[in-house]
């Protein structure tokens, strides 16, 4: 039986990619035989969620900016992921509109003297909420796994945090590190 998940690496999307060319996402299911597209749903200043604002260091409802996108693979929804950026960094840039950023936001992030130093995931498992449910098309029994990244440039400074929400069953994450 061959294993229909995506399988996902973090460190494609943690690199600055040279100007024009695709996305990671794209790039990443391009090389995997897959076909994979984004829809950013809604892009613009938002008040800071609590765990945002935690993560980016940012008192809670704080105006960020965040990038809303779906993740299409195949046709079929697999992941939700929300950037949340510092409207310091973010304002008044691509980052806070919804058309596509040649190279993705990462390498605008470092173009723009952002590149990230440090990043921290931490994954949990839990039940989708309904909205979550609908949009990634899973039944009411079947769990989620989210995906919680921040990113840090080479100062300590949050630039970029991700909130990644995927269906666990299509699922599987694969961390490779690289010790010096």
């Amino acid at each position: 039986m061959t294993d229909t998940r995506w399988v996902s690496s973090s460190l494609p999307y943690l690199t600055a990619r040279p100007d024009g060319s695709s996305d990671a996402w794209s790039a990443e299911t391009a090389a995997q035989g897959r076909r994979g597209r984004q829809k950013i749903v809604h892009a613009g200043e938002v008040p800071a969620p609590d765990a945002v604002a935690g993560l980016l260091g940012v008192r809670p409802g704080e105006v960020v900016v965040v990038r809303r996108r779906l993740m299409v693979l195949d046709e079929r929804p697999s992941e939700l992921t929300d950037t949340y950026y510092p409207v310091r960094i973010a304002r008044g840039t691509p980052l806070a509109d919804t058309a596509k950023i040649p190279g993705g936001a990462v390498t605008l992030l470092a173009r723009l003297g952002y590149a990230g130093a440090t990043v921290r995931e931490d994954v949990v498992a839990r039940m989708p909420t309904g909205s979550e449910r609908q949009a990634l098309d899973t039944a009411p029994d079947e769990p989620v796994i989210q995906l919680t990244r921040l990113t840090l440039d080479g100062a300590g400074e949050p630039v970029q945090a991700d909130v990644m929400i995927m269906p666990a069953h299509r699922q599987r994450l694969r961390y490779e590190i690289t010790l010096s």
